[in-house]
């Protein structure tokens, strides 16, 4: 797990890299309703169009550009074992 979490912020400054000229211009936030997890969807200004980017919230707290991976169901052969 990330232990040095950078903030929603600092992510968008990375990747999208806002100046005046090219500003971030819309940020939703919004829950998948299947699963709830969260997510941002950032969109910026540039001369070729609109750039939009989607930023999921993970569940050490982190802000990541891909989904957290699904919660699977487990059987472990040691928990029947005597």
């Amino acid at each position: 797990m990330n232990t040095q979490r950078a903030s929603l912020r600092r992510i968008v400054d990375k990747w999208l890299a806002p100046t005046p000229a090219a500003p971030v211009r819309d940020i939703r936030l919004c829950r998948m309703q299947a699963n709830h997890i969260r997510y941002v969807r950032v969109e910026a200004l540039r001369p070729t169009g609109v750039l939009a980017l989607f930023f999921f919230r993970h569940d050490d707290g982190s802000w990541q550009v891909f989904p957290p991976e699904a919660v699977r169901m487990m059987m472990s052969p040691r928990r029947f074992a005597m």
